[in-house]
């Protein structure tokens, strides 16, 4: 069946033109079922209009795509009826508390004893930690509130997956948190896409990166593949006293592609990519350690930062076409 898919969104070579601009360029996505995915890029790489395809708000020039395995031209309302949607500026009526805005939202898709629809209100505001703030007008939120509110009217209806636009780029860091700890519980509710430019978020909850630039698709899979960088596996290790022979030793391990050294503050500081993860785990130190006449300072694997690897990705994809 169509529900036991293992991804929520598919497209197919998805692009959009606007007369003589290219706003996506054959744009294929998967998304994992109960996942965060985040898809980023820098401004004007064409998130919105990918976000737009996929809400059925505009139609792609050429390409395809599905989600839930329902085409997003042709099915599109049967599509938005299973959606919860939370645009970067969510709208409320500020008079209202929290609970009836909730209530007047839930009222659109449920029909039945008012209880039944307070109960599901309750569990929302619990979930997005709004309980202790039901009954307050919104006029008197913080961003914070008002972000993590948006999260409950955009998921009140039970959808099986979730499109949150830039959910907490002009919250401040304590905001932030509490929007991406809801994201994190929502996890086991539904598929949560959304968009950012904030990369330290990404890094924090993500399962599933996407980065666009220029309309095009130019990294994506796993947030821990991405954060391997385009250089692989690198250790960094750090020795004191004559490492000489240590590059050429090095060089002779098959499972070794490169060893650079630099120097600093008398240390000798070896950057070694391996194409044999396990192998240099287990061994790597041990060839180090094998010359007496060296002191091992520093040996890690080298972690990348996610806004490292963006830049990287970013400034070396500069062609147009």
């Amino acid at each position: 069946m169509k529900q036991l898919d293992a991804f929520v969104i598919e497209t197919d070579n998805l692009s959009k033109s606007f007369e003589e601009v290219h706003a996506l360029r054959a744009v294929n996505l998967r998304v994992p079922r109960n996942s965060i995915f985040g898809f980023l890029g820098p401004n004007g790489a064409g998130k919105t209009t990918l976000m737009k395809l996929l809400l059925g708000l505009a139609r792609p020039t050429s390409g395809s795509g599905t989600i839930f395995g329902l085409d997003i031209v042709t099915e599109s309302v049967a599509i938005r009826e299973r959606i919860g949607y939370l645009a970067q500026q969510p709208r409320f009526i500020e008079q209202l508390t929290a609970r009836e805005n909730l209530v007047f939202t839930a009222k659109f898709f449920f029909s039945g004893p008012p209880a039944k629809i307070r109960a599901r209100c309750d569990e929302m505001l619990e979930l997005v930690g709004l309980s202790d703030k039901a009954d307050r007008p919104i006029k008197g939120f913080s961003g914070g509130e008002k972000q993590r509110l948006g999260i409950a009217l955009a998921q009140v209806n039970y959808p099986d997956l979730l499109i949150l636009d830039e959910p907490a780029s002009a919250l401040d860091p304590l905001g932030r948190q509490a929007v991406l700890d809801v994201m994190a519980r929502l996890r086991k509710h539904t598929t949560v896409f959304y968009s950012t430019h904030i990369l330290d978020d990404v890094q924090r909850v993500s399962d599933t990166v996407a980065i666009l630039n220029r309309g095009q698709l130019v990294a994506g899979g796993p947030i821990e593949q991405i954060l391997r960088g385009t250089e692989g596996v690198v250790y960094s290790v750090g020795v004191k006293g004559r490492s000489d022979g240590l590059g050429t030793r090095l060089a002779r391990l098959p499972w070794i592609t490169q060893a650079m050294v630099a120097q600093r503050n008398g240390t000798s500081v070896w950057q070694v990519s391996v194409s044999d993860e396990k192998t240099a785990e287990r061994e790597l130190l041990r060839q180090v350690l094998a010359d007496p006449s060296l002191t091992v300072v520093e040996f890690n694997r080298k972690r990348y930062d996610l806004e490292e690897v963006f830049m990287n990705i970013v400034r070396g994809d500069g062609h147009d076409g």
